[in-house]
This record gives structure tokens, C-alpha cells and sequence, in this order.
């Protein structure tokens, strides 16, 4: 792929992953991420299977798996902490990987950009780019730093809220699903080996997730309520205060939330992109073509396989042009929606408070997820 050269706009978790596989392929990259520091905020996150894949391919799976914690099973149990039922997980990254991992956020981020400095790429932060024109082959890009270049594809990565997506004419939107989700690190529990939830009490979901030998992240999905309304200040008494109704771990995890900084309110959006991911030589990736609740914990695992598809694509021998970029929307629109939808499914059944079959539609979505991209 000599002479290639790929801008990536957004040095999130999808825009990571493209940058560290083109440069795995000779490809000159360009990476710019608005935020100065690089650093994401945020307490944990769950990654199945299909996500672990994408991380053994970029060869950063053995540190994953050091920093993170690994496990086959999830825990059902009532409000008060009595256990339900503990059930194996389907291994979607195949069985040489867990089902799934947890770990800190901002940990799983340090190892991606690790991985793009490794890489070679040239990475601009606190820097943003604008498309100012395109043609058949190339698009010029104008920088905030008032600097140009011309690039034969740029990759917009840059998240949920993308400008990128909607200056190009994209003027798809997330919209909010009506739950929200409290979140927070916490000392790991003697005995908290999975993922534990529990359904029912004061909030839809608790549940909670290890990250490490001695760290989990604890979460409390409500209704969505106005975050004007709730004082920053007020999170870590709020989240105690929802956290009262349940019991077990619970009981350890309420007392160590003292810090309101440490303590995240977002909502639940959904959104996916129909018809193309492109316009021209403009191509979306991750949360800027797609997000989805994390009822199936697949976000990121979505985000990391695009990637992954487009690099496959972009490596081919085949030439960047309307027919490539056309293949990767097909190979990866199936697949997303069946996610999205059943990640919004989940959630949905809760908000109407009818007992949806979540067994059904997992043993019919996983299966897929197992199989390659």
C-alpha cells in the first residue's frame, strides 16, 4: 500500500484500532484527537469475546489480559443479593478467549495509544480537522492549527456527537432511549468473580463488573431524568441513595462511593446510520456510524470490529474507490442492527415492564457474534 495515506479523525477506541492496523500495513496515518490530553474518563468497561478478538489481532491482548480480569459466566441474583442462577457465556471470540472481560477504561485507552505511538503514526492532539474538498481519489482537510493536507481517505472516528458525520451531510442523530446509567470504580468484593446484575429494586439494573484483582466498576440503570437537575456534586450521595435498595456485594460497594468525581451519569442512545457509512472519500467508524445501550455489553466490540472490517478491506489489493467502501456498509450493516436493535430490545422490555425472553434473543444473537466479521 505504498503512497497511501489515511487520516483518522478521533483517537478513541475505534480510531485506535484503524490507525494501529494501517500502520501494520505500511499505510502513512495521520491521527488527531480533539482533547489535549489523550486520556479517556470513566470507570470500567465490559468487553466480550468478539472485542478480545480484535485486541489479540492489533497484539495487544496479552497486556489486556494482564490489566484486565477474564471470566465465563454471569450471575443473576435478587435485589437483596441472593443468588439466582450463575450461567456459562458463549465465547465469541472463540474458546482460546474468555467471554468476557472487564477492565478500567482509561487503562484499556492507555494500552491503545501505547500501541498508535508504537506504531509510527503521526499523532496531533488538541487538534481538529475540517474537510474543505474532495474529488474522486482524495479530500484535503484543513486543521484548527490552520495547517493542510490531502489524504486518500479520511476515517471519521471521532464519536458519537460527530462533526464529521454531520459536515458531510449525514444529519443522522443519536437519540436517547429513556434509561441512564449510573457508574463507578470500586474495590473488588471478596468472591465477585463475573459480572453479577440484578433486575428489579429502585433501578431497572444493578450490577456490577471486576476490572482487576482488586477493582470492579458498579453500575445502576434508572429511568432517564434531566442531568441539569442533578448537581455534579450530588453523584456520589445520589448513586449511594439508589444503591440502598440492594444487598450482597452491594453492601461493600455503597460505602466506598464517597468521591462524586469518580461517579458518571450518562444516557442511553441508540442510532445507526442506513444506506452508506460514506460520502465520497469520508468513511465513519465506530459511534459515528453507530452506538447502541450496553445491554449486551457489544458497543465497543461493534466500534473495534468496523474497524477491523474496513483495514481488511483497505489491505485487499483492491483499489479505494465508491465499490470498497460500499462493501464494507454491507459486510458490517447486518450485523450492527441486529445489535443495536436487540441491545434496545433488552432495555425496552424493562421500560415497558413486560418479561421479555433476554435468554431467547442472547441465544439467538450471540452465535452470530461468534462468527468472524
Amino acid at each position: 500500500m505504498e503512497g497511501k495515506r489515511v487520516l483518522v479523525i478521533g483517537g478513541g477506541t475505534s480510531g485506535n484500532v484503524m490507525t494501529v492496523l494501517l500502520r501494520r500495513a505500511g499505510i502513512d496515518v495521520d491521527l488527531v484527537e480533539v482533547r489535549p490530553d489523550w486520556n479517556v474518563r470513566g470507570s470500567g468497561i465490559t468487553l466480550q469475546g468478539n472485542a478480545l478478538r480484535v485486541l489479540r489481532e492489533i497484539g495487544v491482548w496479552d497486556e489486556v489480559r494482564e490489566h484486565g480480569f477474564g471470566f465465563d459466566a454471569l450471575g443473576l441474583t435478587t435485589p437483596d443479593g441472593t443468588v439466582l442462577h450463575v450461567g456459562e457465556v458463549l465465547r465469541t471470540g472463540g474458546d482460546d478467549l474468555p467471554a468476557t472481560l472487564g477492565m478500567q477504561r482509561p487503562e484499556l485507552q492507555r494500552i491503545l495509544v501505547d500501541a498508535v505511538r508504537a506504531s509510527g503514526a503521526n499523532v496531533r492532539l488538541g487538534t481538529t480537522a475540517e474537510i474543505l474538498t474532495e474529488d474522486d481519489t482524495s479530500a484535503t482537510v484543513r486543521f484548527s492549527d490552520g495547517t493542510e493536507g490531502r489524504y486518500d481517505l479520511v476515517v471519521a472516528a471521532d464519536g458519537l456527537h460527530s462533526a464529521t458525520r454531520a459536515a458531510i451531510g449525514i444529519d443522522v442523530k443519536p437519540e436517547p432511549t429513556g434509561m441512564a446509567i449510573w457508574r463507578v470504580p470500586a474495590p473488588r468484593p471478596a468472591g465477585v468473580e463475573c459480572s453479577v446484575l440484578s433486575h428489579g429494586g429502585p433501578c431497572y439494573i444493578a450490577g456490577y463488573t471486576p476490572t482487576s484483582e482488586d477493582t470492579i466498576y458498579a453500575y445502576l440503570v434508572e429511568a432517564g431524568r434531566d442531568r441539569d437537575t442533578i448537581p455534579p456534586e450530588s453523584y456520589a450521595q445520589e448513586m449511594r441513595r439508589l444503591a440502598e435498595g440492594y444487598g450482597g456485594a452491594w453492601d461493600e460497594i455503597r460505602d466506598s462511593i464517597t468521591d462524586p468525581a469518580q461517579v458518571n451519569y450518562t444516557w442511553f442512545d441508540r442510532m445507526l446510520v442506513e444506506g452508506s457509512w460514506h460520502r465520497g472519500r469520508v468513511v465513519l467508524v465506530g459511534d459515528a456510524a453507530h452506538c447502541c445501550p450496553p445491554t449486551m455489553a457489544q458497543g465497543a466490540a461493534m466500534a473495534m470490529e468496523d474497524a477491523w472490517v474496513l483495514s481488511q478491506l483497505l489491505t485487499s489489493g483492491s483499489a479505494w474507490d465508491e465499490e470498497l467502501l460500499t462493501r464494507y456498509y454491507e459486510r458490517r450493516i447486518d450485523r450492527v442492527r441486529m445489535v443495536v436493535e436487540a441491545s434496545v430490545q433488552i432495555g425496552q422490555w424493562q421500560l415497558d415492564g413486560v418479561p421479555g425472553d433476554v435468554p431467547g434473543l442472547l441465544d439467538a444473537t450471540l452465535p452470530v457474534l461468534k462468527e468472524l466479521p
